[in-house]
């Protein structure tokens, strides 16, 4: 029996992991990472839930990468510490993946195998072949995968560019191909399954970038993800064609743009890159400052340039600043804090919400139906997305004339089963969210992010008491110390009554003693949970500490 089985991806945007398994073998497709929502306080990363693999330890042959996005690769890094084992991938998604490598301390001699699209490999009882697929990142692919049971195609994150300026063509040649062939099962990005029609293309988006280089009489400043290598080559080709010199900004920047120049997908004359410093010696009109921040991130190089922070560029009145990205969900409130500093420096901004500077690298309706009238599958399940993007591709699978037997919408954790030509989800496996804060890994649970929670809404208080174990009997204390809940000189009435509460506990206490400080503190923590909300309708964090002598 074939079993894929979603560990990530399927609910929510990023965290993207699904295993292979057939009997004793299992391939990992992705390790992604997500970023932690509002409500996940001090949480740094999220990233799959380990458990089914580390229940399955000896069975992983093999981890295979999509693309480099962190939504795809983020992850691997903390696999590798328990799981050492070959990672697939092409060539420029590896070299993103050892430089993630490097900054988390793990040995360097990782087994890293590259994929060549068109060719196969062999792991385990499956043959692999990577399918070029066009996305917001370059070298990206879908996956072929031959199984016992039948042939499966995951899509990867794709979309149909009929003029991509990178000319990389998601191969729809290929997958009608395999279509032709038979394919047991389809997995296919949901990302954009909402919106109707065609993504724009790249080439679109590079023509209003055009316009913005030719009406600019002062220094570009251009945010855009460090990882849309075809976008910053955009930038570079206006930069040549209006006589500008590039800066390159923020290390992710740096860093992308290098790998990129080393796998030939950006190019430029030597002279027409120069530092900061050089910068400085030419006319604003023949400056352009590629940069990261478009997501407003508070420690990136444009949040603090709009802070006035950045060491070697300040922003000044002429500078045209675009945001070359979309608004990620979340993010709206830090990317509209940076616009209106950057307006108040002076600058003139440009953002999606006012311009078509940029195109999403996820596949809409139309191309989601051309995908499916060439492969044309037996059993089709919808991936990475939201459940309402699943819900919206099966629709157009259904709509398309598929069996609804036959589309499957599965969960984080859902086992797809397929024996004999037929599949169904049957049974569950382990699946869930890991966070990451700081070093620790694993060891934030959702009661820590309840406590956090109420910290930051409502503040603390903490009862301190010193009794004698035997009788009972007060040594020392209560003591009320509040922080972040009522202003000690002001609420202090409200902490006195408090202490009363706290003393009816003690007076409460049941014979024979000596004293049960654990019973005792939660009861006071029940006593005063429902005091405090009764008399002003906020719930602190409340912390006895009892000490017995």
């Amino acid at each position: 029996m074939l079993k894929m089985i979603p560990l990530g991806g399927l609910g929510e945007i990023g965290l993207n992991m699904m295993v292979i398994q057939y009997g004793s073998h299992m391939v990992v497709v992705d390790a992604g990472l997500m970023f932690p929502d509002d409500y996940m306080l001090g949480v740094d990363l999220v990233i799959p839930d380990f458990s089914y693999l580390r229940e399955n330890r000896e069975k992983i042959e093999a981890v295979i990468l999509t693309h480099g996005h962190e939504d795809h690769i983020g992850a691997v890094p903390f696999l590798l510490k328990e799981f050492p084992v070959p990672v697939f991938g092409t060539g420029f998604t590896l070299d993103l993946l050892r430089e993630k490598l490097k900054e988390h301390t793990l040995p360097q001699n990782a087994d890293l195998k590259t994929i060549i699209p068109g060719e196969t490999y062999k792991i385990g009882p499956f043959t692999v072949e990577g399918i070029r697929v066009n996305h917001s990142i370059v070298d990206g692919v879908g996956l072929a995968i031959e199984t016992p049971e039948g042939l499966i195609l995951h899509s990867g994150d794709f979309r149909i560019d009929p003029t991509p300026v990178d000319e990389q063509l998601t191969d729809l040649i290929r997958f009608a191909h395999f279509g032709q062939k038979g394919v047991l099962a389809f997995f296919s990005d949901s990302t954009n399954a909402e919106k109707e029609g065609y993504t724009l293309s790249e080439r679109d988006v590079k023509k209003t970038l055009r316009d913005y280089f030719l009406a600019s009489r002062g220094r570009l400043i251009v945010a855009s993800f460090a990882s849309n290598i075809t976008r910053i080559q955009e930038i570079i080709s206006l930069a040549e064609e209006f006589d500008r010199k590039v800066v390159f900004n923020g290390r992710s920047m740096i860093t992308n743009v290098g790998i990129a120049k080393t796998h030939g997908f950006i190019h430029f004359p030597p002279d027409l890159e120069v530092t900061e410093k050089k910068m400085k010696s030419l006319p604003d009109h023949q400056v352009v400052i590629v940069t990261t921040g478009s997501q407003g991130e508070p420690m990136s190089a444009l949040s603090r340039m709009a802070r006035g922070q950045h060491k070697g560029i300040s922003v000044h009145r002429g500078d045209t600043i675009i945001l070359s990205s979309r608004f990620i969900p979340g993010n709206e409130k830090a990317i509209t804090s940076v616009i209106n500093k950057l307006y108040g420096l002076g600058a003139d901004v440009i953002y999606e919400n006012v311009s078509d500077i940029h195109t999403s690298g996820h596949a809409r309706q139309a191309e989601l139906k051309v995908m499916l009238s060439l492969i044309r599958p037996r059993y089709f399940t919808p991936i990475h997305g939201e459940y309402r993007h699943l819900v919206k591709h099966a629709q157009i699978a259904l709509d398309m004339g598929m069996d609804e037997s036959h589309v499957l919408i599965a969960r984080d954790g859902d086992i797809l089963s397929f024996h004999g030509g037929s599949g169904k989800i049957k049974g569950t496996a382990a699946a869930g969210r890991t966070f990451v804060d700081g070093k620790g890994v694993g060891d934030i649970e959702e009661t820590v992010l309840r406590d956090r929670r109420k910290l930051r809404n409502h503040g603390m208080v903490v009862v301190q008491m010193v009794l004698d174990e035997q009788t009972g009997n007060i040594l020392f204390g209560p003591e009320m110390i509040s922080r972040g809940f009522v202003f000690e000189d002001h609420g202090q009435f409200i902490l006195e009554d408090a202490q009363c509460i706290v003393l009816e506990v003690i007076d409460e206490l049941e014979k024979p003693l000596p004293v049960d400080s654990e019973k005792l503190e939660m009861e006071i923590r029940k006593r005063l949970k429902r005091f405090f909300y009764n008399v002003i309708e906020r719930s602190p964090l409340i912390i006895p500490t009892i000490i017995t002598l």
